[in-house]
């Protein structure tokens, strides 16, 4: 499952994001969008886990949580 994590500070990292949902299981995949210009964060990150009730327990446990003092949102993608 992919998930959107939206509202991250522009300096939270891949790192720190990966090591947050590894918390709540195996993640494949963590990618923070940068900016093409600039390189830097455009403030929000996709993370893909492969199992569903991993996910599912990752988005509602970290949905409106803060990082870096910003509260995340955390959504599912609709493909």
């Amino acid at each position: 499952m992919k998930l959107l994590v939206r509202n991250l500070a522009r300096t939270t990292t891949e790192q720190e994001i990966l090591t947050l949902f590894s918390a709540h299981g195996t993640v494949n995949e963590c990618s923070l969008v940068l900016d093409k210009e600039t390189g830097q964060s455009k403030g929000f990150a996709f993370v893909e886990m492969a199992d569903a009730d991993e996910a599912n327990n990752a988005l509602k446990s970290l949905h409106h949580t803060t990082l870096a003092s910003n509260k995340i949102r955390v959504k599912l993608v609709q493909d």
